[in-house]
């Protein structure tokens, strides 16, 4: 039996402290972290800043805009962009952002291509899966906003949230 333990001292793999890959996280502030988000004017214009115009009436995007707990905002992201009428969302990504940048409060917006506002069903189930999400981390969503190469109409005001 000795001589199978030192077989398989000299068969054995030296020991390796990178067993798993390292996570590295970071949140960077660029730009004006100042502006103050008040109104559904203020988030709508926000967003029209972020989406390119271009293809506002071409394909659809998908974008978080988080808030600090004194509605100012802390950061942007895109979501997903994608095809002409629909777009892949991934509730996680949403808050992982949100965790990673302190927010208190949520606001999402994307577009419809066909420029008719009306919430589809499907847009209405993601903002209720968000919705759930967020109130778990204890985060406000406080809007959703479907923009078009005009108009918007916001989910707070239609009673969808």
């Amino acid at each position: 039996s000795t001589g199978n333990l030192s077989l398989c001292r000299t068969r054995a793999i030296p020991m390796k402290f990178n067993i798993v890959n390292e996570i590295k996280l970071s949140y960077s502030r660029k730009g004006n972290s100042e502006k103050l988000v008040g109104s559904s004017r203020d988030a709508v214009e926000v967003f029209r800043q972020h989406f390119d115009a271009d293809e506002m009436d071409y394909r659809e995007s998908f974008f978080a805009l988080y808030l600090n707990q004194a509605h100012k905002v802390l950061g942007i992201r895109k979501i997903s962009e994608s095809g002409i009428s629909s777009t892949v969302v991934d509730v996680r990504i949403i808050m992982q952002a949100a965790l990673l940048c302190n927010a208190s409060a949520v606001i999402l917006a994307h577009n419809h291509p066909s420029g008719n506002l009306k919430p589809s069903a499907e847009d209405l189930k993601i903002t209720q899966s968000i919705k759930n999400a967020s109130e778990f981390l204890n985060l406000k969503l406080l809007d959703h906003f479907i923009l078009t190469s005009t108009d918007h109409l916001s989910f707070a005001d239609e009673g969808h949230l």
